[in-house]
């Protein structure tokens, strides 16, 4: 099965083959010394994601090169964007046994159990990098799948009970300060030293917002039910998604920025399919949102082309940052392009997560 050379007769439909056609040809053309960095770590951890489902390993040997790059190029870990890859070394570690993947993935540890806080148990988003000297301290909503998720899923694994407590607290303070209390849609940042989220105004990010969707029911799931923080968790996730649907467009896509007239961008969209999905599936939303997570990702896998230079997911909005100045025409001007790592990422979380509807309700 891990050649899969007849993706058609394994596959459960139309929209699956096409996101799986996509990452295959993706890898196929891509070189494994990746950045060590927040897109390539998700998209690294969305490939192994995807071999497990499917019970292969299409995607092994071009992690493992990934992994083993960086044993002999030892990367910087000094802010949130490059915790994300322990993502990798740690799923290859327990996949291939080779302790040298551990070292890599302690570092990360190391950083988010060490690392200065900066508000509540949240650390500055730049960190110790070149760029921290030119920005506020400040927190970011795009930690919370950054810095969140990875010691979720290490503590649950390892019954590391004081990591998955520091995985847990990290929803709530990025809520208190992040979360419009009345909007409940979420800012890009919060600037501590100014006391105020930045943007000004009711500015909201969507790839932001995805980020919150798809991130919270992963860090539900590992850190349990019965933790103290579960249901303030369950409770920001649910509004969230409330709050996120009302901004759909009639073609069930998401704009890159939410309630305002801009473009449509896909990498928001697949995240907010992912989270809802996974949300439903767990228990998490109620099952009436499955119609609109299984619509949302039908719009996002059919938006996928071929030409001659591959396979693509366009419309993925370029790295974003909440500029000093001017930052909600920053959104607007930040161009599209095809087959940003983060965007494939996203849509690969999408239909793993609609397959798996898919198969529970085959099982049911």
């Amino acid at each position: 099965m891990d050649n899969l050379d007849n993706i058609d007769n394994f596959i459960l439909d139309t929209d699956f083959s096409n996101v799986l056609r996509l990452a295959r040809d993706v890898v196929s053309r891509s070189d494994a010394k990746m950045k060590w960095m927040w897109g390539e770590a998700l998209l690294g951890y969305a490939l192994s994601e995807l071999d497990k489902t499917l019970g292969t390993e299409m995607f092994t040997p071009f992690l493992t090169a990934y992994c083993d790059y960086y044993v002999k190029h030892p990367p910087q870990i000094d802010y949130a964007d490059r915790a994300a890859p322990a993502l990798i070394t740690y799923v290859m570690q327990k996949k291939t046994g080779k302790t040298e993947y551990q070292a890599l993935t302690n570092r990360v540890l190391d950083y988010i159990r060490y690392e200065d806080r900066l508000i509540g148990d949240a650390v500055n988003h730049l960190g110790n990098s070149p760029e921290s000297r030119f920005y506020p301290k400040s927190i970011w909503v795009d930690s919370l799948m950054m810095f969140g998720v990875f010691p979720a899923l290490y503590a649950h694994e390892t019954n590391d009970s004081d990591l998955l407590d520091i995985a847990a607290r990290q929803p709530q303070v990025y809520s208190q300060y992040m979360q419009d209390p009345h909007e409940k849609l979420w800012y890009h940042s919060y600037w501590v030293k100014a006391g105020r989220h930045h943007p000004r105004g009711k500015v909201f990010w969507g790839r932001g917002n995805g980020w919150v969707v798809c991130a919270l029911p992963i860090i539900m799931d590992y850190i349990g039910r019965e933790h103290p923080e579960f249901e303030g968790i369950r409770k920001i996730f649910c509004e969230t998604v409330q709050a996120v649907l009302l901004c759909k467009n009639p073609d069930n896509t998401f704009n890159t920025l939410l309630q305002k007239k801009s473009y449509r961008e896909l990498s928001a969209t697949a995240l907010i399919s992912s989270g809802i999905l996974r949300g439903v599936r767990q228990g998490y939303l109620p099952h009436e949102c499955l119609a609109d997570g299984e619509a949302i990702f039908h719009a996002v896998a059919s938006s996928i082309g071929e030409d001659e230079h591959g396979i693509y997911l366009p419309e993925i909005s370029g790295p974003t940052i909440p500029l000093h100045i001017l930052p909600e025409l920053c959104y607007r001007l930040t161009p599209k392009a095809k087959n940003w790592s983060y965007g494939l990422a996203a849509c690969i979380f999408a239909a793993i997560e609609h397959y798996k509807m898919v198969d529970l309700s085959q099982v049911q």
